[in-house]
């Protein structure tokens, strides 16, 4: 299915779960995700939840045209969506890019959530982070998208995983080059990051109740940074998956959808 944006574009979405009944849980991709990313995830909340899976646009299978977006404007198309569908509340799942979405959506539009659940995540960038950033940048603007991730992977991913992938490597590759083969797509959604700023003042605005995940082996998201967004969200709850890495969809996933599980439900 489709929804327009506020400024005329394609929105993807597609819903799984429960039909017309209970409560909406919207998940929120990574950047170089897709809503084939949640396919280890789903089958944790699909008897108890509607489930409200979207690409943002520049991804998937949502429109790649038209200029950059930040992240206030990615979590106007997710409210888009809940208009469209006649959604009042929603509990909201933002991985990674997702996460930056969903506290962006949290600030903006506090009536619209019940919880909030923030997985891999962050509020500002060092230079750690920014020189991380370059690379991929680079790497897309001089390689395409198969270079970006060559460089990318052995970041977002633990070391464990390489070991024993439940997805292997390669295929993993292919799945991602089929949604991401628009190399100014990718930019303009890498520069809503490139061009945020320190948001951990504004974290303070988050009323809705809040569970932070990070793990413990997050090579692009060290544990320091996910610690600062619960600092700064009042009364929010702080969990460190043991030897997990970035990507919390494809590894040590039932440890996550456990805490979102027990989280939401209570």
């Amino acid at each position: 299915m489709f929804c327009k944006t506020q400024d005329g574009l394609n929105l993807y979405y597609e819903w799984q779960g429960l039909e017309n009944t209970g409560e909406t849980l919207v998940l929120l991709n990574g950047l170089t995700q897709s809503t084939l990313s949640w396919g280890l995830v789903t089958p944790y909340f699909k008897t108890t939840y509607r489930i409200l899976l979207l690409d943002f646009v520049f991804q998937g299978q949502s429109d790649k045209t038209g200029h950059w977006r930040d992240f206030y404007q990615h979590a106007d198309d997710v409210i888009s969506v809940l208009d469209k569908e006649g959604i009042t509340k929603a509990h909201i799942l933002g991985l990674s890019y997702g996460s930056l979405v969903a506290q962006h959506l949290a600030v903006k539009h506090p009536g619209r959530l019940q919880k909030l659940m923030l997985v891999s995540t962050f509020a500002h960038k060092t230079p750690y982070y920014e020189a991380i950033e370059l690379s991929w940048w680079r790497a897309l603007e001089m390689g395409g998208y198969n270079l970006l991730l060559d460089i990318m992977l052995p970041s977002v991913l633990s070391e464990g995983y390489f070991s024993n992938p439940l997805i292997p490597i390669e295929a993993m590759k292919e799945m991602r080059r089929e949604t991401n083969q628009n190399k100014e797509a990718l930019l303009n959604l890498m520069r809503a990051t490139k061009e945020s700023g320190d948001f951990r003042p504004t974290l303070r605005r988050i009323t809705a109740p809040t569970l932070i995940v990070q793990g413990e082996k997050d090579l692009l998201l060290p544990v320091h940074l996910a610690n600062e967004v619960h600092l700064n969200i009042k009364g929010s709850r702080f969990i460190v998956i043991p030897n997990a890495g970035h990507t919390l969809n494809l590894e040590h996933v039932p440890d996550m959808c456990q805490l979102a599980a027990g989280f939401l439900a209570n």
